[in-house]
């Protein structure tokens, strides 16, 4: 298991690691800051949530551990692991589309909403990985 256990860490590659699902209660960081931004998290078996200046950028239900988060202009991409199946939603640009790819398949192609938020299933069962990379079309 690779579980985040200081809740977030900036990793030697420029990434972002965070969240911990093996905690029974809520735990959470304000303030981390990285690259110039103000990064919170919080993080506990049920849900683990990122927020970067205020606005969210990562949630899943239930709580995962995500290593290695990247995100540039066109691409985000992370490893995320977790007890069992989790929803995970992202905030990114409004109607926009996007293709999904976890472990190299292509899930497709999905629009984000009005407000941005793109949602998709990570099958995660057993403390599994899953590799995840989500690209503007």
């Amino acid at each position: 298991m690779s579980v985040v256990k200081e809740l977030i860490r900036e990793e030697s590659n420029g990434t972002i690691s965070f969240g911990n699902y093996e905690l029974s209660e809520k735990s959470k960081v304000n303030d981390f800051e990285h690259n110039g931004d103000l990064y919170k998290v919080k993080t506990f078996k049920q849900i683990t949530k990122l927020e970067k200046n205020g606005m969210i950028v990562y949630e899943s239900v239930p709580g995962t551990s995500v290593t290695g988060l990247d995100v540039s202009e066109r691409e985000i991409s992370f490893t995320v692991e977790g007890f069992e199946d989790a929803q995970i939603t992202l905030e990114l640009e409004a109607e926009k589309e996007y293709k999904i790819f976890i472990d190299d398949t292509n899930l497709g192609k999905m629009k984000t909403n009005l407000g941005g938020k793109l949602n998709f299933s990570v099958e995660l069962g057993g403390n599994s990985k899953a590799e995840v990379k989500i690209m503007k079309i």
